[in-house]
């Protein structure tokens, strides 16, 4: 199989176009059509093997879900509707020169593509490579739109905004352990939760949060509540104060015992959940399109810093632990 022949394949398995898809894969440019009254949001995500997964842990189909989720969860983040997705991928030569190799690329694509039948986000172009590094790099670039002026951004929070997360915290980071722990390629269904292997991407959450104007300012929680908490607060000139009584722990991460699950949930990073600042006269939901909303905390003034108010009543900095790119470890 060469790249014309790896094209069509994937021309194949997208359908026709339709939705905000007019025109798709086969021209030098694809065509979408902007809703009237609508601007479009754009975001672009590198998946690169040994950084963000591994072919030896990291199931086919959960490479190819997370690389769509993680577009996905910035356009939730933003309270955007998807348009259509659109990804660079870089392969080595053997993974089109063998059954072995050629049965990964369908496994990949699968988990892509089911992840984006459901979330409206079509594949509607990109580019393929051979890779030079024989490494699996993949960017994925995902359109969205959402009315003019009314995309939700991490700017719009004031001291005195309550804090809010969706979900529970910790479990990919727990899950990603356990799969070092075991040094095998997990077996798991999309199904089933995996928040590591296949994290749901909080779309239908996003666009509630924008249509009932319930958010002062949202972002999504992909390097870890430490980090992303750090993100909102400098864009919003404020500070804040996260209460550990109240975070949601994913059950992966309980099992770990109180001051590794409590790490997981402030500095695993790829959650995929949505954080967020609401007015104290709010009455949020406890839950919006199924998914749990929990308040951890409060926004302050900036000079009070970012705190972390431990279950015996102290007071810690809560310094930004999570994921940053040249500065840390690598991740996988």
């Amino acid at each position: 199989m060469g790249e014309l022949d790896l094209i069509q394949e994937i021309r194949r398995g997208s359908g026709r176009p339709g939705g905000a898809v007019k025109l798709g894969i086969g021209d030098d440019c694809a065509i979408l059509r902007l809703p009237a009254g609508h601007e479009v949001l754009v975001t672009t995500d590198f998946s690169l093997e040994g950084r963000h997964f591994r072919r030896d842990l990291h199931p086919a189909e959960s490479i190819g879900h997370r690389c769509l989720a993680r577009g996905l969860s910035d356009l939730a983040a933003m309270g955007a509707k998807p348009m259509g997705a659109f990804l660079s991928l870089a392969l080595p030569r053997e993974m089109l020169s063998t059954a072995r190799g050629r049965r990964w690329v369908e496994g990949f694509f699968r988990g892509l593509r089911e992840l984006a039948d459901r979330s409206g986000a079509p594949l509607a172009g990109g580019d393929t490579a051979e890779s030079p590094a024989g490494l699996v790099l993949a960017d994925i670039t995902l359109v969205g739109s959402a009315p003019t002026g009314k995309a939700l951004r991490r700017s719009g929070a004031k001291a005195g905004d309550l804090l809010y997360c969706t979900g529970r915290l910790g479990g990919a980071a727990a899950e990603l352990e356990t799969m070092f722990a075991r040094g095998r390629m997990a077996r798991a269904l999309p199904e089933k939760d995996h928040p590591q292997l296949f994290p749901e991407p909080r779309l239908a959450v996003g666009t509630g949060l924008l249509r009932r104007g319930l958010a002062t300012a949202c972002l999504d929680l992909s390097d870890g509540l430490s980090t992303d908490l750090a993100h909102l607060c400098d864009e919003s000139g404020v500070g804040a104060e996260v209460e550990e009584a109240l975070l949601p722990l994913h059950p992966l991460a309980a099992q770990l015992g109180a001051e590794r699950a409590l790490h997981a949930a402030l500095n695993g990073g790829e959650d995929y959940e949505l954080l967020f600042s609401a007015p104290p006269d709010v009455r949020m939901p406890k839950a919006l399109a199924g998914v749990p909303i929990t308040r951890i905390g409060k926004l302050v003034r900036k000079s009070q810093g970012i705190t972390l108010r431990r279950t015996d009543g102290r007071s810690e900095p809560l310094t930004s632990g999570g994921w940053e790119h040249f500065a840390a470890a690598k991740r996988i």
